[in-house]
């Protein structure tokens, strides 16, 4: 799966995340969803799993965008 096949929910220019290297949502064409941020060693995922940590305002954006 590209970049390009996915729909970003957040960071669409509102603030400094216009390089594409700040914490978003995307949504997949499956209706899945895949999340950009920092990685977290919060505890070890299961091979194949990671972990990534964004923040509150990301989620409630992507909320939004999706009309929940």
């Amino acid at each position: 799966m590209t970049r390009e096949e996915l729909t970003r929910l957040t960071g669409n220019g509102n603030g400094n995340c216009n390089n594409d290297d700040c914490p978003n949502v995307y949504r997949t064409g499956r209706g899945s969803f895949v999340v950009q941020g920092d990685v977290s060693k919060a505890f070890d995922p299961p091979e194949g799993e990671g972990l990534v940590e964004i923040p509150e305002s990301v989620l409630r954006e992507a909320v939004r965008a999706l009309g929940w």
